[in-house]
């Protein structure tokens, strides 16, 4: 299994007005979006290149919308990169870069 492009744990993903977790998992790995519980079960996935991911301009750089499947998900990512006490890009702008990357569209 090859190593994911991305993965983000302590994700809180919600689908309108709806919490899914509190603590999920976001993972893309060859050439696949995923989004799990978590418990690691899977909320949905789709082929990144059928994948629509943004970052708009009214919402906190921690946050990022995510349009799988035909169901708009938002992805409160948080703020601080991977590696512990080591501050990096907002996770939203990676995450939103990672799909672009993985999906051949340029980052």
């Amino acid at each position: 299994m090859a190593e994911p492009e991305f993965t983000a744990t302590g994700v809180r993903i919600g689908k309108r007005l709806r919490s899914l977790t509190r603590a999920g998992q976001v993972r893309i790995s060859e050439g696949r979006l995923q989004l799990l519980t978590s418990y690691g079960s899977e909320i949905d996935s789709a082929p990144v290149q059928a994948v629509r991911a943004s970052k708009p301009w009214f919402v906190p750089d921690d946050r990022a919308l995510a349009d799988v499947n035909g169901t708009r998900y938002l992805l409160t990512l948080g703020a601080r990169d991977p590696a512990p006490g080591r501050p990096g890009p907002p996770a939203a702008r990676r995450f939103v870069e990672a799909v672009r990357r993985a999906a051949g569209r340029g980052g």
